[in-house]
């Protein structure tokens, strides 16, 4: 005889859909459309509004009076409630009406689905108040809370620095180039980093070798010249602004009463991109919850007598490359010895480098996760 498993679901309270008056907003920077549905996501009406607060006030009044006449209570579901759709969520909430996140991930899923998967404004606003019919349980509501605040700001700013870096890189080559024409690969010998605040600031005042030093074969132009002096005065910039960033950084992260920074290998800008990207962590009531946010857990592949894992390559990528630096620099030469340890002892069970890594990115989760619920600072016990 077979053996037959029962799986009993929990129990779910579940609202009332035919009580609501749902919502859909598609948003865009310079202005947004609202689709107003049923619970049965049939079509009631649509607007368009700009993104400003006199249009704001308009939809609102629209909301208001097609509620009434329909004896429903309205909630709203909007792609975006942190970037363009800010203002437009604030306003909302500030109208004490309820407000929900929606994941644009599942209404582009929806959409592809559709027997003819056609893409506008007021389709992909209908799209959203389906997804909000659907998922209205288990969708976020949106918070003006100060974790919320503090980890836009937090974004902003590490993707400002980041911006910057690249800027800067690009710079350093250009510079290696126009030295190298003016001094030939001496000018490599002449400073261990060549890119230090002192080496760029003898390159700006001698952007030409000294007379008795120079090749006849090469003409020092005014134009030489000028792009040497113009590359360092920008690169002598960018090293005054990354130190204002660096401040700024130092000052958000002070204010979450986070202690992130404790954990080898996560400096100030690492420990930005994980609050950045965690947002508030009482969003998650476990560590597996948060791993499966940073795609670090494994996916469930089985059918049949098949049961199998496969590695997830969705989730927040942003929040996977922060953790994935801590865990390198974690197993590198001035690392931590527990995670050498723990690196070492799934390669000796036969894992591969790879795959030993992710166990170390799953564990660094837990971590993570612990203490950020706690605020508490970095410790380990073997």
């Amino acid at each position: 005889m077979s053996n037959i498993i029962f799986q009993a679901k929990p129990e779910v309270v579940q609202r009332r859909l035919d009580n609501y008056l749902f919502i859909g907003m598609d948003i865009h920077k310079d202005n947004h459309t609202a689709c107003l549905t049923n619970c049965f996501g049939h079509e009631l009406m649509t607007i368009e509004i700009e993104n400003s607060k006199d249009d704001f006030k308009v939809l609102v009044k629209e909301v208001e009076r097609l509620s009434e006449e329909k004896k429903l209570s309205p909630i709203f579901g909007l792609e975006d409630c942190y970037g363009s759709g800010l203002r437009i969520a604030n306003f909302l909430k500030s109208c004490n009406f309820e407000v929900k996140t929606v994941p644009p991930a599942t209404v582009d899923r929806k959409r592809k689905y559709n027997t003819h998967p056609e893409k506008s404004d007021s389709l992909d606003a209908l799209g959203v108040a389906k997804v909000l019919i659907e998922k209205i349980d288990s969708l976020p509501d949106y918070s003006i809370a100060k974790e919320a605040k503090l980890s836009k700001q937090l974004r902003e700013i590490v993707n400002d620095r980041d911006t910057i870096v690249k800027e800067r890189t690009k710079l350093k080559n250009q510079l290696h180039v126009l030295l190298h024409r003016s001094y030939g690969s001496d000018y490599k010998k002449m400073y261990s980093n060549i890119f230090a605040l002192k080496a760029m600031k003898y390159w700006k005042s001698h952007p030409f070798p000294k007379k008795k030093d120079r090749d006849d074969t090469i003409d020092y132009d005014d134009t030489l010249k000028n792009q040497i002096r113009r590359k360092i005065n920008r690169l002598l910039a960018i090293w005054e602004d990354l130190k204002e960033i660096d401040q700024d950084l130092k000052k958000l992260i002070g204010q979450t009463d986070q202690k992130l920074e404790t954990m080898n290998g996560c400096g100030r800008v690492l420990v930005g991109k994980v609050l950045a990207e965690v947002k508030n962590i009482d969003r998650f009531s476990s560590s597996n919850k948060l791993a499966k946010y940073a795609g670090l857990a494994p996916r469930k592949k089985s059918s049949g007598k098949k049961d199998r894992d496969v590695k997830d390559r969705s989730g927040n990528r942003r929040l996977n490359n922060a953790i994935h630096r801590i865990a390198l620099t974690q197993i590198g030469k001035n690392g931590n010895d527990y995670a050498k340890k723990y690196f070492q002892k799934k390669i000796a069970s036969g894992k591969s480098k790879i795959q030993a890594l992710c166990c170390l990115k799953r564990k660094l989760v837990d971590i993570i996760y612990m203490m950020l619920k706690n605020r508490s600072a970095y410790c380990y016990s073997e």
